[in-house]
């Protein structure tokens, strides 16, 4: 690379290659319009490559800057974590790991991991982001997070998938249900209830196994709220506005106005499992991997 080319015209392709509009990207990168399209040009120039073609106001990436634009993307996040790495190696840090993960992981899974892995490398950073399985599997493939806990039983090529907990549903009802576990007999007995239900874009494969259970017992469920948290559709219940099927580990022993009768009678099970990139370099992951 040219020694003309500095850090901060990187920053300056990045925010054109992603508007695809100089105004726009000058306005966030507070310099003037003029000022950027001389520091682009000035790149371009310096490169000998043609990263944008230009058509009146229209900007559009050449082949080949689309190219660069991937690459140092990618690259500009491993320099990131570079640098973070170091800032935690100031603090005392050894390395960090960021974890995504459905709500059911953060019950007992997570915590138990995290407690074992501590006793082990007592100076990791770990950071926490609950988020929906789509958007773990799109933040492992930025490499925004190291490693996530989902609910999918298929992920995109380049991405791991390892099976951790293999667990039963539970039927939630508010407290003042008539049915029990004592006179419970199967789930037919519900075929007149309103059913609160996760969200069918949480994940469509736990979606379908929960559909599968109604069509075992022959009847479809009058489905009157939806839901990607779990305190949602437990608030729900205990107001009465339905029941719910859920994973054994979403039972939480402190919803005093729910109950719960796990369906142990029924063959569909329910697989947690981590998934992450082969790609990823951060050593603490293979570390998280080996304790799992």
């Amino acid at each position: 690379m040219s020694n003309q080319i500095e850090f901060r015209h990187l920053r300056y392709f990045l925010a054109v290659a992603e508007d695809l509009h100089f105004r726009k990207a000058a306005e966030k990168l507070y310099i003037s319009q003029p000022g950027l399209s001389r520091q682009i040009k000035q790149m371009e120039d310096d490169l000998g490559i043609q990263l944008f073609e230009r058509h009146n106001r229209k900007v559009k990436l050449t082949h080949v800057g689309e190219y660069f634009k991937h690459e140092i993307t990618k690259n500009l996040k491993n320099l990131n974590l570079i640098i973070n790495h170091a800032k935690l190696l100031q603090n005392g840090k050894e390395g960090s790991l960021t974890i995504g993960y459905v709500g059911s992981a953060i019950q007992k899974i997570i915590p138990e991991l995290l407690l074992k892995f501590k006793r082990i490398s007592p100076n990791i950073n770990f950071v926490l982001k609950e988020m929906d399985n789509q958007k773990q599997v799109e933040n492992l493939l930025l490499q925004n997070i190291d490693i996530g806990f989902i609910r999918l039983e298929r992920v995109p090529t380049g991405l791991s998938l390892r099976s951790v907990l293999l667990e039963t549903f539970c039927l939630v009802l508010p407290k003042d249900h008539p049915i029990d576990s004592s006179n419970y007999k199967n789930l037919s007995q519900f075929k007149d209830e309103f059913f609160i239900l996760f969200d069918p874009k949480f994940s469509p494969s736990y979606f379908e196994k929960i559909m599968q259970i109604f069509d075992d017992n022959d009847f479809i469920p009058k489905v009157s709220h939806s839901s990607i948290h779990a305190n949602s559709i437990f608030k729900l219940i205990e107001n009465n506005f339905g029941i719910s099927i859920i994973p054994k580990s979403l039972q939480i022993p402190y919803y005093e106005n729910v109950k719960f009768i796990e369906l142990v009678d029924i063959p569909q099970r329910t697989t947690l499992s981590v998934v992450w990139d082969r790609k990823n370099t951060n050593p603490i992951l293979d570390d998280f991997l080996e304790l799992l």
